[in-house]
């Protein structure tokens, strides 16, 4: 028999996801699950009027979970019948004697396989809104605490006009909201397939209730409610339509675009310096360069966002591949891409809340950053101080210019500092605007509303509270520690 060691092992459970969404998905609770929507529809149905014992209910309930000798009596069956619910109903009823005649009444396979399906997607969703929340709160309080730092703000990949690493931090918090709402909303659309028989019809229910059109509506209304349902589908064939699963799965896309945008700006400020990942005293960046401290937590981020982004096509081309009212070449698919979705999030979850609980800032690199390019940038200051004082315009940009373009050709062309100041300084050109310098060359003014763009957005009254007001209570068990990485 092969060893724990000697066979494939997804990354996923053993590195990178959490010890609860990996509960989730086991088959112990798959299982479980199937057993409890069986007791569900039998338990309504003798609500309804039809004959099952309360000996038959009672046993059910009894054997909801699976012993390891109930799974190998169905791995022996499934292998016999080539039928995995069927095994499952054997093992049932195994446990529940009383029971076997009437388990699975009127119900085809994707009543138990459909549902099931769709209670882990809600109870998944449910884990990750709670762990999303938990991050944005820890980001909004890092957005608040460097709301006034000035930082060098990029576009086209080159320095532009200053702004602060609060404000960039909010622009992340700004994109995770979205995410929030898209995962909300995908959790709230998820409706119960409920009882519906083999196309949707509900013909084998109608014929248990003797043609009672209202037994079966209320069946249907009370296995939901079971479930913990609001809604059932009030329309399916005969599984619930796979648009569901492209519209959660497009929401978890989209939140893996996101881990990459944020993990990008993160390794890129790491590259200069700016702003560092939490790095463990034991931590090694590198076999070869033991001085390295490498930004592998944004760096996984990165990949694992991208292997989720990628995964919402399976999802889309399954839906569009299906045939009139279903199709089987859905089956294999969906046992990876609902799992795998779920997962990958989970992992996600896990790196962002780590990082966000520990983001290192340098403030003096920051500045001296900042320094480097700020001269060039407070030209334009400087030109119209000169122009209050009664200087000509042009007089005064022509000297900044050729000022300027001196100053360019030394910190290029010589790989010095920018000495455009120096140069300014000893220009008595300049002499009106001399005494203003250090005022005009204050970081803090060329930052605009920065800070109290952030104040608003992240204070007590402002968008992120209200969006993290449902969750209060996970954000007040989470503490300020991050997430534990498995490796």
């Amino acid at each position: 028999m092969a060893g724990t060691h000697e066979k494939w092992e997804s990354p996923l459970s053993g590195r990178y996801a959490s010890p609860e969404m990996l509960n989730l998905f086991s088959p112990q609770v798959r299982s479980t699950t199937w057993r409890k929507l069986w007791l569900w529809l039998a338990e309504s149905e003798k609500e309804l009027g039809i004959d099952i014992s309360d000996e038959a209910i009672a046993q059910m309930k009894a054997h909801l979970t699976l012993t390891d000798e109930d799974f190998k009596v169905a791995a022996v069956e499934e292998k016999k019948r080539r039928h995995d619910v069927m095994a499952h109903v054997h093992a049932f009823g195994q446990n529940a004697p009383a029971a076997a005649g009437i388990i699975h009444l009127g119900a085809t396979s994707a009543y138990v396989a459909d549902n099931a399906d769709l209670i882990l997607m809600r109870d998944a969703l449910d884990m990750l809104l709670s762990k999303l929340a938990v991050a944005i709160k820890k980001l909004s309080i890092f957005a608040h605490e460097y709301k006034d730092l000035p930082c060098l703000a990029y576009t086209h990949g080159q320095a532009a006009q200053p702004h602060t690493v609060g404000k960039r931090a909010a622009l992340w918090i700004k994109d995770l909201l979205r995410d929030l709402r898209n995962l909300e909303r995908a959790r709230n659309d998820i409706e119960f397939r409920g009882v519906k028989g083999t196309t949707g019809t509900q013909a084998s229910f109608l014929a248990i209730f003797h043609g009672d059109h209202a037994k079966v509506d209320t069946l249907d209304e009370l296995v939901a409610q079971k479930a913990g349902f609001p809604n059932v589908c009030d329309i399916s064939s005969q599984t619930y339509s796979r648009k569901i699963d492209v519209d959660v799965l497009n929401a978890y896309s989209s939140f893996g675009a996101t881990c990459q945008r944020i993990g990008g700006d993160i390794r890129h400020l790491a590259s200069i310096k700016e702003i560092e990942e939490p790095f463990e005293s034991s931590q090694i960046g590198s076999s070869a360069m033991a001085y390295k401290r490498n930004p592998m937590r944004s760096e996984r981020m990165c990949s694992l966002g991208r292997a989720l982004s990628n995964l919402s096509q399976d999802a889309t081309q399954t839906y569009a591949a299906q045939w009139f009212e279903r199709t089987l070449d859905d089956s294999s698919i969906r046992r990876l891409y609902i799992p795998t979705s779920a997962l990958l999030s989970d992992s996600l979850l896990v790196i962002l809340d780590n990082i966000s609980s520990g983001l290192v800032v340098y403030p003096a690199v920051i500045a001296r950053r900042l320094a480097s390019e700020l001269p060039f940038m407070a030209t334009e200051n400087i030109i119209f101080a000169l122009v209050a004082k009664g200087v000509s315009r042009q007089e005064a940009h022509e000297k900044i210019r050729v000022h300027s373009q001196a100053a360019s050709a030394v910190v290029k062309g010589e790989g010095k500092d920018n000495d455009l100041i120096d140069r300014i300084r000893g220009d008595g050109f300049f002499a009106p605007v001399i005494a203003e310098l250090e005022a005009l060359l204050d970081p803090r003014t060329f930052v605009g509303r920065a800070p109290e763009q952030v104040v608003k957005f992240t204070g007590a009254d402002g968008p992120v509270e209200k969006a993290l007001a449902p969750y209060k209570e996970a954000i007040t068990k989470s503490g300020g520690t991050g997430a534990e990485l498995h490796v």
